[in-house]
């Protein structure tokens, strides 16, 4: 069975990086924004801005690790889902006013450039200050609510994050299509999605429930063909909503979505 591709679920949905965190605006959006300086900055500049960086989020790290330690997965997945809603929700909007006149308690010009930068990108009239960062850094600069970052920092940090997440999904929904076109099975989506998973920090995690990685696990040592072992009359399996739900981590898969007459007992209730 091919899988018609005329439209990518991951698309259409807005989906982003965990369950609860949807993407709000088009990760190719900002279409005005300038993605190139004209002007390399000096090497001097450059190794104190990398140096500044280096050490904020060094400490932001130590303060993650403490909060990580101090609340329980549920507080943890209230946290990340609250930051969330700050950043990107009516109640940021109603205060950018506010935001966009914050500056960091600092005199250092390398972070109050950048913090300028971050409140331009919000507008649509700079680039992302936080383009390319890996998601673990960026993660640390989205949670922090020390105020070592202001509150723009943050939300374009996030923004950076969704942009990064979209591109993942569009790549890894493609190979799963890929894949059960060929083998009838996902065993190498679920394995994708697990390393995906166990690559988040730990907040970003919480999102997801508890058992996901164990579900995952299952499915992989089930390496189960969804195209030869189907119940009678059902020929195949609506792959793309499969899919998204796997994805979003849906624990509330229908038992027919996957079943079949000679279906295995042990963790194909994903």
């Amino acid at each position: 069975m091919m899988i018609n591709s005329t439209s990518n679920p991951v698309v259409e949905s807005g989906l982003a990086l965990t369950g609860s965190k949807a993407m709000t605006t088009n990760p190719d959006g900002n279409t005005g924004i300038n993605q190139r300086t004209s002007q390399a900055p000096a090497d001097a500049t450059r190794s104190t801005t990398v140096s500044t960086m280096a050490n904020q989020l060094s400490e932001a790290s130590l303060r993650a690790q403490a909060r990580d330690a101090r609340l329980t997965r549920v507080e943890l997945e209230s946290l990340a889902r609250n930051t969330v809603n700050e950043l990107l929700s009516p109640y940021y909007t109603a205060n950018k006013l506010k935001h966009d006149t914050e500056v960091p308690d600092t005199d250092d010009p390398t972070l109050l450039a950048r913090a300028e930068k971050a409140t331009l990108y919000t507008r649509g009239l700079a680039s992302n200050p936080f383009s390319g960062m890996p998601a673990d850094q960026l993660a640390l600069i989205t949670y922090d609510d020390s105020g070592t970052f202001t509150v723009n920092e943050r939300r374009a940090a996030l923004e950076e994050s969704d942009k990064q997440e979209f591109a993942w999904r569009q790549k890894v929904v493609a190979e799963a299509e890929h894949e059960y076109n060929t083998t009838g099975k996902l065993t190498k989506f679920f394995q994708s999605v697990l390393d995906h998973y166990k690559g988040l920090p730990q907040i970003e995690q919480a999102e997801y429930p508890s058992d996901y990685e164990s579900r995952l696990n299952g499915l992989i040592a089930l390496d189960f063909n969804y195209l030869t072992h189907v119940a009678e009359g059902k020929n195949n399996i609506d792959i793309e909503s499969f899919i998204l739900k796997i994805l979003n981590g849906d624990s509330n898969l229908p038992d027919d979505e996957h079943s079949s007459s000679k279906q295995p007992q042990s963790s194909e209730q994903f």
